[in-house]
């Protein structure tokens, strides 16, 4: 791991001197985990700024373990003169709870095998914009968004966000952690003037570690304009079994059923509808889901997860089939299970050959769902509806553009229904998924 930081000497001389403090108060097993946050977010509405914030930000947390209790309290002040003080209430507060067996640091032979490859993630530059270039920058979204739209226009809501943040974490057996990384993100949201009192708003941002990796500033104002414009006309049809296809940079939310009920922790308080299906079919043969941490200047990349294990490439699902559950450290001894890491990093699904635009010629009617409203999933029986907006195609020739509706199925029927995966992974997110396409899927008027 590349990384070097004007704070890591401060973070590390100060962890050792809080761990030292907490085993003077008694403590034999804590953890301390140090860090620091500087953000700059400039929002504009209607040509005219409405949210300049810039703000830096400290916090420092206490692990203790003391015979079978435990407590873990923040302060943002690093001052040792009241450290001294907080960390006596945190040992004092960790002999009062009730014992938990299970709450301890975790074995240190699951600290090992980090990787050492630079996985880019901070920006150099990401603190060299000054605010003059800010403003500009939010004023090119705007002005793209506001041209695009046309007399169309309602309101425009355009921004800019950065990001950095530095951590130290360390261990009294053997933890040892440091990280530095970056994000920036800018987009913008578009209300329009539809017929009669219809105002349909669209949006369209976009995020990285790198600000070079975002796409021109006009092409982000540009598609948040015709994505809004795209839901002009929008109303039901009747209800209808037909193939759906959910664009990518949505699949996550309808993904991220799964993970809840892959957790231990819901799995072990019998939350969970996968709880017996490790190793069994639940999805179709095309249903393969890559964890990936290792993906560089990718927004989910690690090196370590909060247990402080080493980041994994790991496959949860091939061809359909559930391979592992996300167990992080004290619920693998909740359930005398091998630990393997509570984290999501970068969530894969391997692209297919085919654009979205080839596939829609050849499914006769079919849905393409652009975007969710509202929702539920329940991570113990699997079912989850979900409100959608799309649009209506029949033999490739678009029919018109569809809001008002509603898809609700189950978990261990829908992935089923998976028929074929777009060639078009949506970069700009932690779920790096391609469009997917289901067959057979109800989709009804709410």
């Amino acid at each position: 791991m590349r990384y070097n930081s004007n704070n890591q000497q401060e973070f590390q001389e100060l962890a050792d001197w809080v761990i030292d403090q907490a085993k003077k108060a008694g403590v034999k097993d804590c953890k301390v985990n140090l860090s620091k946050r500087r953000f700059v977010e400039i929002n504009y509405r209607d040509r005219k700024p409405e949210v300049i914030k810039e703000a830096t930000t400290q916090g420092l947390n206490l692990e203790v373990y003391i015979n079978n209790r435990f407590a873990s309290q923040s302060t943002p002040d690093f001052r040792k003169s009241t450290l001294a003080g907080f960390v006596t209430d945190v040992v004092g507060s960790a002999k009062i709870m009730e014992e938990d067996p299970f709450r301890t640091l975790p074995d240190p032979k699951y600290y090992a095998g980090r990787t050492t490859n630079d996985l880019q993630l901070a920006d150099p530059t990401q603190d060299e914009l000054t605010p003059e270039q800010r403003h500009a920058m939010v004023k090119s979204v705007e002005d793209s968004c506001l041209e695009q739209g046309g007399s169309k226009v309602i309101s425009v809501e355009a921004g800019e966000y950065g990001e950095t943040h530095e951590e130290f974490v360390k261990s009294s057996n053997g933890l040892v952690g440091a990280n530095r990384t970056t994000q920036c993100w800018t987009g913008a949201s578009m209300t329009a003037q539809d017929e009669g009192d219809r105002r349909p708003a669209g949006y369209h941002w976009v995020g990285c570690r790198y600000r070079e990796d975002l796409p021109s500033l006009q092409e982000v104002g540009t598609i948040a304009a015709r994505r809004t414009l795209d839901l002009m006309g929008g109303k039901k049809i009747q209800t209808e079994t037909l193939p759906i296809i959910i664009e990518n940079r949505g699949v996550g939310r309808v993904l991220g059923g799964l993970f809840g009920p892959m957790s231990a922790g819901n799995i072990q308080q019998k939350r969970s509808f996968l709880t017996d299906k490790k190793g069994q079919q639940v999805g179709s043969k095309l249903f393969t889901v890559q964890d990936n941490p290792f993906l560089p200047r990718a927004l989910g990349s690690m090196y370590y997860d909060g247990d402080g294990f080493p980041a994994k490439k790991r496959d949860l699902f091939t061809q359909g089939t559930l391979n592992e559950f996300l167990v992080d450290w004290y619920y693998s001894r909740k359930l005398g299970w091998e630990p393997t890491s509570g984290s999501i990093s970068n969530l894969m699904i391997p692209p297919g050959t085919r654009s979205v635009d080839q596939i829609v010629k050849d499914l006769g009617r079919c849905m393409l769902i652009t975007d969710f409203i509202g929702g539920n999933s329940n991570s113990t029986t699997g079912d989850f509806s979900v409100g959608i907006i799309g649009k209506l195609f029949d033999k490739g020739q678009f029919v018109q553009n569809v809001a008002e509706m509603n898809i609700a199925d189950n978990h261990l029927k829908f992935w089923n229904k998976l028929v074929e995966i777009g060639n078009d992974p949506w970069i700009y997110s932690q779920t790096r998924l391609p469009s997917l396409v289901f067959d057979g899927v109800v989709v009804s008027g709410v």
